[in-house]
């Protein structure tokens, strides 16, 4: 007797062959996949829970491997501007004025509810006052790789920036212990424009001291490059490179802005690679060369980025947007294909934030985060190839059954974990009180 099984879809399992199996069951028991097969083949096996996937498709719960969850406070308040102007007059200032504990809670915990009725299991989040991320994500029920922010200038939660770093120590030294396999704790260092060298290599050694993931956005822009390169006379990613930050345990997010020496570098250290296509095409930061990144054997992962630079945690969405810009940048319809984009948001994403061998794939053994995607809908209508049907016409809203860990968190698309509208209620609480400061100032 299985505790629960997931019965009559179509299964992309994401594994090692990308099998695909037609009219497929998956069993669950102790938070673990014990059986992945077709009814065609064996009957289906008694379960404690039963859930009929009608038709729809199953798969593993989509990851995004770069979030900064608390800013769906700042969703919408500074559209249509480039990055630097975006971030300077805009962002910074309203995290100075408006980020607190008690709003980093808020925000990030709608930013759950939001990513688990897409389908979303796990989030990769860089932020600051992370603590409460961590909190608002335990409260959720989902997986989550989470990185305390390190800055060169004051910040919430770390207003003396010399002293960043250590606070970053403290929350892995605190969350590693905190007994949640659900939740792993991380180093995220801002950037290269943003942060000293001496500040990245003291952050990078303290996440190898604790053995945890270490993150840095790097070479997102043309003018970041080109600063780089006047300032150091060299690319973001030689820089971080001759910093000795590059390897295995690093990921770099964005990385539009390469050449294949750069390329080079990030393949020989075994750097992974986060690119938010989202992001990168509303703040106009470029396209990033996939092709060039995967033929010389980088690992390339999805991320939506935050909710203030994209506005959406869609993951079907930046799918579609990743297969879409991958054959505009080489003129070849052929290049990012759904099947190589769903690995990029699944078990490629997985290698990326450090948990390849717990989740990201549906194979026996690895953790029952599993999503259904309702196919009855006239968009998602015929279909002759569900992969292709994922990426190209699937949405978020339409995925109707999330599992984390074997837990049911969503069920019939309602969230299950916590009150999802007093979550909005709150953040939407917030954001007036933003937009009534910012209207005060524009009228001085």
């Amino acid at each position: 007797m299985h505790d629960l099984v997931i019965k009559n879809g179509t299964i992309i399992t994401c594994d090692s062959s990308d099998r695909v199996v037609e009219n497929g069951f998956v069993a669950v028991s102790q938070g673990k996949i014990t059986l992945i097969a077709s009814a065609d083949d064996i009957p289906v096996p008694n379960a404690a829970t039963v859930k009929d996937a009608c038709g729809g498709i199953i798969l593993p719960g989509l990851i995004n491997a770069h979030t900064h969850l608390p800013m769906t406070l700042f969703r919408g308040l500074a559209d249509d501007l480039a990055l630097a102007d975006w971030l300077n007059s805009h962002i910074f200032p309203a995290e100075a004025a408006h980020i607190n504990r008690q709003s980093v809670f808020d925000g990030a915990l709608l930013a759950c509810g939001e990513m688990l009725l897409n389908g979303i299991t796990t989030c990769c989040d860089g932020y600051f006052l992370e603590d409460e991320v961590a909190k608002a994500v335990n409260l959720s029920g989902m997986r989550a790789v989470l990185g305390q922010g390190v800055i060169g200038f004051p910040a919430p939660g770390a207003p003396n920036p010399e002293k960043g770093v250590e606070i970053a120590g403290q929350f892995v030294s605190q969350w590693k212990n905190a007994g949640n396999p659900l939740i792993r704790p991380s180093i995220f260092c801002h950037s290269p424009y943003t942060c000293s060298a001496n500040t990245i290599q003291e952050a990078k050694k303290k996440a190898q001291d604790l053995g945890v993931l270490f993150q840095i956005h790097a070479s997102e822009t043309r003018f970041e490059r080109e600063t780089s390169v006047s300032t150091h006379n060299k690319s973001p990613i030689a820089y971080l490179h001759d910093l000795g930050v590059l390897d295995s345990d690093t990921l770099v997010i964005h990385s539009i802005w390469v050449d294949k020496a750069d390329v080079r570098l990030l393949a020989q250290s075994r750097t992974c690679v986060c690119i938010c296509p989202g992001s990168h095409t509303k703040l106009a930061s470029g396209i990033a060369p996939v092709k060039l990144l995967e033929d010389a054997g980088v690992c390339v992962a999805l991320g939506t980025d935050g909710p203030a630079s994209n506005n959406s945690a869609d993951m079907f969405r930046e799918m579609g947007l990743a297969a879409r810009l991958g054959k505009i940048l080489t003129h070849d319809p052929t290049q990012s294909p759904a099947d190589k984009v769903i690995r990029m948001a699944t078990v490629d994403a997985a290698k990326a934030v450090g948990i390849k061998d717990i989740t990201g794939s549906l194979e026996v053994g690895r953790q029952a985060d599993i999503i259904v995607v309702d196919t009855n809908a006239p968009h998602l209508t015929p279909c002759y190839n569900p992969k292709s049907l994922l990426v190209y016409s699937a949405t978020g809203a339409d995925v109707s059954l999330v599992l984390v860990a074997g837990r049911i968190v969503v069920q019939d698309k309602k969230l299950l974990t916590f009150d999802v509208k007093a979550a909005m209620a709150s953040v939407a609480e917030i954001a007036e009180r933003i937009a009534r400061k910012n209207e005060r100032e524009n009228k001085q």
